[in-house]
């Protein structure tokens, strides 16, 4: 994958700014390559990934004007495409997870009828509640690390990505990779320990 040209992609964002519409469509054509591999490494779908890619964009275009510094441009389009996936990959596991759902009620009432045994604790609902409000604050959490941060905590630990991989992904170090992983998990720590839950990353 060729390397961007940053200076070029400043110049674009200036220029599609003051209402170049060639200059966003050229801006597209210059950094999509690089914002469409990321999307389907992370959602390692090739049709949501183009889904997403189209929602970064049209977002992008939307909120140009409030980019203060072009120089920039390739960090904002990261922050997008990344929040961007982040909700398709959210709605997705919903979605899969409301199937799943509906499925084992289905397949449940087939096979047997009512019946006065006890749910195994697994499928308690209160104990289910209080998992997914855990993992939900945890969530919110990592979002509000500083952007890097956030990033490779998601790829290492919801994306179950290698560092190698992360590092590539990003366009940073190996080194960088372990440097943000252990800065965020210490942020993480000071804020979690604190209410008395369990850190696990």
């Amino acid at each position: 994958m060729p390397a961007l040209d940053y200076n070029y992609v400043a110049d674009l964002v200036t220029r599609a700014q003051s209402g170049d519409s060639d200059a966003f469509a050229e801006l597209y054509a210059t950094t999509y390559q690089k914002q469409y591999y990321f999307a389907y490494c992370y959602l390692k779908d090739e049709h949501l990934a183009q889904d997403a890619l189209q929602e970064t964009y049209i977002l992008a275009l939307k909120n140009l004007f409030k980019l203060k510094d072009p120089s920039l441009a390739v960090a904002w389009l990261n922050q997008i495409n990344f929040r961007v996936c982040y909700n398709f990959h959210k709605k997705q596991l919903r979605y899969d997870m409301e199937m799943d759902d509906y499925y084992n009620m289905q397949h449940g009432n087939a096979l047997s009828g009512p019946s006065d045994s006890p749910l195994p604790s697994e499928h308690n609902p209160e104990e289910m509640v209080i998992q997914v409000d855990s993992k939900e604050y945890i969530m919110n959490q990592i979002l509000k690390l500083p952007f890097t941060e956030a990033q490779v905590i998601i790829l290492k630990y919801y994306q179950n990505m290698k560092h190698d991989e992360i590092a590539r992904l990003m366009d940073i170090s190996r080194s960088s990779v372990k440097r943000y992983l252990i800065s965020g998990r210490e942020r993480l720590k000071k804020v979690l320990q604190p209410q008395g839950g369990n850190f696990y990353l």
